[in-house]
């Protein structure tokens, strides 16, 4: 086995993000649940989008944003999704690469547009987003770079990726091929809805392809249909040699074997929640990379989803490796 020429490739749902500040009454005015996440169709895009103020434009999806503070924090990066050849697919590309991450992927030429998830931010730091998935959906085992995932140390997968046939395709082609180049595998759930729809070809999945997982505590009780925490626990203990579960202020909560770390949380304040989930995952994955024990992965983690809840925006405005060596 040769040493792997990157420490994280991550799989997922390559989409523009647009975050724009928005009252309860926009969010009314346009029949949104505060906090949720909904898929829309192309219409509903044009028409939230033209009615949000102005906004920042950026590469995401929950797997991009992983990645770009992965390599904020120095780690070997690359990233496969797919996007269409148009502007915003343009712009996906642009700002992955300029944060440092490496991404191959073709666009997709002719068919739906490029993804974007439309982000309300209240001010009470809660963001509603509306995704149009447009190229993701697009996604399948063809687009599975083979020697991409064979350098990797880590493939991360993308939970929202997941609802196409063809993607889960993807994801157990992808994770064929790193076990066969003798690499890991990384999951995150993403979202408990995601769980729900697809319980049991996740629990196949984590059962017998997930080297680590990465889930909140809502996502992990609803893959195991459970409201025991314990329960759930002592579940994914016996099924993935790996797992970090979040608890929002309570910290996280990561189970390897026999072991048990409790990794309290980060203070700090809350300005926007947006990637939060993703930054920990980014830090967990960053400092795993270095061979770094456990529960500093975990402190790493804790670190970048603080410093990324403490702006607007899922991407770092601060020294991410000055904070996580403090």
């Amino acid at each position: 086995m040769t040493s792997p020429a990157l420490d994280v490739l991550g799989i997922g749902n390559a989409i523009v993000d647009v975050l724009t500040r928005a009252d309860d009454a926009f969010l009314a005015a346009h029949d949104m649940a505060k906090g949720s996440m909904t898929l829309i169709d192309a219409a509903a895009a044009e028409r939230i989008y033209a009615a949000m103020g102005p906004g920042v434009e950026s590469s995401g999806g929950s797997a991009g944003n992983t990645c770009a503070v992965a390599a904020a924090l120095g780690a070997r990066v690359g990233y496969l999704g797919k996007v269409a050849d148009d502007a915003l697919g343009t712009v996906f590309a642009h700002d992955i690469r300029a944060a440092g991450v490496r991404f191959p992927s073709a666009p997709l030429v002719g068919g739906a547009p490029t993804a974007r998830c439309l982000i309300l931010v209240t001010p009470d730091a809660q963001r509603t987003m509306n995704t149009f998935l447009g190229a993701c959906v697009h996604f399948g085992p063809e687009d599975v770079n083979e020697a991409e995932v064979a350098s990797a140390a880590i493939t991360y997968m993308e939970g929202y990726l997941f609802d196409p046939p063809a993607a889960q395709a993807a994801f157990r082609k992808a994770a064929k091929v790193a076990h066969g180049a003798g690499r890991q595998v990384s999951l995150t759930l993403s979202d408990p809805f995601c769980v729900g729809r697809h319980r049991a070809a996740f629990r196949d999945l984590v059962r017998n392809e997930v080297d680590i997982l990465f889930a909140n505590e809502a996502e992990l009780l609803s893959l195991y249909e459970t409201d025991d925490f314990a329960m759930a626990l002592a579940a994914v203990r016996e099924e993935v040699g790996l797992a970090a579960v979040t608890r929002s202020e309570k910290g996280s909560v990561v189970v390897a074997g026999e072991t048990t770390l409790e990794v309290a949380a980060v203070p700090t304040k809350v300005v926007d929640t947006t990637g939060a989930g993703d930054a920990y995952a980014a830090g967990f994955l960053a400092s795993h990379a270095l061979g770094r024990p456990l529960g500093e992965c975990g402190r790493w983690g804790s670190v970048a989803a603080a410093e990324a809840i403490s702006h607007f925006g899922a991407r770092p405005q601060t020294d991410l490796k000055a904070l996580v060596a403090a």
